[in-house]
């Protein structure tokens, strides 16, 4: 398991019965997990300065219930970027720390390259791979379907101070604009994808893991350029396992272009412990 281990703003304090306790920045909160099966807290008393715990319903969605004053919005940094953190619906709050392993990875891969690379970064949500992509010195196209999400991206590339950097920002469809990128000639020399489980593009589009993944890495190959960097898929679908990543990688990619594929799990360490909290898993091509 690949575990980001490189964070000082962020932290695990605990973990017990369905939720992790954590530290953003000065920011406590309670958020539930379905991976954290046990009951036992390993710290109680650290349970007792929570800013704020989100509590699922049992209809599906949940609230926020604030016990201490907190800012409405906050930044926390990792290495040189900087991200705004703000608590919303469905227990997130704009940044999923673990991924942290792969832009490591990704930052690695385009400095090393000594040439200029061109991203795409599909379902790119708050843009936390297409900061450190740009970090890097990359060119990167960022796509998500939310209005929303592609505002906040923005934000995180001017508080990281990477405004100079060639950053497109495409609100729609993945499928669509892939195929518009392929009709128009454009070739991307590393692609990254964090797709949902489920969901629905700008215009109602459903897209569906198990159904549509293949489809879409296949479709991808098409707007790779003759010598591309990388290519990886981020997932959080339960019930998939890494390997099967790996599979889909080596059908598509793979036979195009020779490469090594891998594939693994990513996870947070809790402080002061040696636990550790599974948090999807990812399969990638590289040259």
């Amino acid at each position: 398991m690949n575990i980001a281990n490189n964070w000082n703003d962020y932290k695990i304090l605990d973990m017990a019965d369905g939720q992790k306790l954590e530290k953003w920045g000065d920011v406590i909160l309670s958020r539930p997990d379905p991976q954290i099966i046990w009951k036992d807290k390993s710290y109680p008393e650290k349970w007792k300065n929570i800013n704020a715990t989100y509590h699922r319903s049992k209809t599906g969605g949940g609230t926020w219930e604030y016990n201490k004053k907190m800012p409405q919005q906050w930044q926390i940094k990792y290495k040189d970027l900087t991200f705004n953190i703000k608590p919303m619906g469905f227990k997130h709050t704009g940044l999923f720390p673990e991924q942290a392993v792969n832009w490591d990875w990704m930052m690695d891969k385009i400095k090393n390259a000594k040439r200029e690379i061109k991203v795409l970064n599909l379902f790119a949500y708050t843009g936390g791979a297409t900061v450190a992509c740009a970090s890097a010195g990359a060119s990167v196209c960022h796509v998500d379907s939310s209005k929303g999400m592609v505002t906040w991206a923005k934000e995180n590339i001017t508080s990281s101070g990477l405004v100079e950097r060639p950053v497109r920002y495409i609100i729609d469809d993945v499928v669509k604009f892939v195929n518009r990128e392929i009709r128009r000639g454009n070739k991307y020399d590393a692609i990254i994808m964090d797709p949902p489980s489920y969901g629905r593009g700008a215009n109602g589009e459903v897209w569906q893991f198990e159904n549509n993944i293949y489809d879409l890495v296949e479709l991808c190959t098409n707007v790779l350029s003759d010598n591309p960097l990388f290519f990886l898929i981020n997932s959080y679908t339960t019930g998939i396992s890494s390997k099967v990543l790996e599979n889909i990688l080596n059908l598509t990619v793979n036979k195009e272009h020779n490469g090594k594929v891998s594939s693994g799990e990513i996870g947070l360490p809790m402080e002061n412990s040696k636990l550790v909290l599974p948090c999807g898993i990812y399969g990638r091509w590289e040259n």
